[in-house]
């Protein structure tokens, strides 16, 4: 089980860094934000540059419980907490821009959503895949 819990991690924690180092290379490289989407900030910073840096601890980690350097369970929690904050972090983003879409405002997202949600989603995965696989371990 853990070796599957392992590799999951590993490819989820891939394609967040993956999305959200593309959204944070265009910012920070071109100055304006991937598909042409309002940019959301926190603390002075675009939020994807937060995004892209909790995808990257649960990449590191997966990595190196892969590699057995971490014990599975230290990888567990880490990836449940990280992925916890990123639900919050961004649900915080997401919850409005969903509203504005629900209200008929005028918006208009190249992938259908903002990718805020997109990376919201991915938090809510591995976290839940973080939390079965611990109740399956104690």
């Amino acid at each position: 089980m853990q070796t599957s819990y392992n590799k999951t991690m590993f490819f989820l924690g891939l394609a967040g860094v993956l999305f959200s180092g593309y959204l944070s290379a265009t910012k920070f490289f071109t100055s304006t934000c991937a598909f042409n989407e309002p940019c959301p900030y926190f603390l002075g910073y675009p939020a994807c540059y937060f995004g892209f840096g909790m995808f990257l601890i649960i990449f590191i980690f997966a990595t190196l419980g892969l590699l057995k350097t971490i014990s599975e369970k230290v990888m567990l929690i880490i990836t449940t907490v990280v992925s916890g904050m990123g639900i919050l972090f961004a649900g915080y983003f997401t919850i409005p821009e969903i509203q504005k879409l629900i209200s008929g405002a005028d918006t208009n997202y190249s992938l259908g959503l903002p990718t805020c949600s997109y990376g919201l989603i991915f938090f809510i995965i591995i976290f839940i895949f973080s939390i079965y696989c611990y109740n399956r371990e104690a």
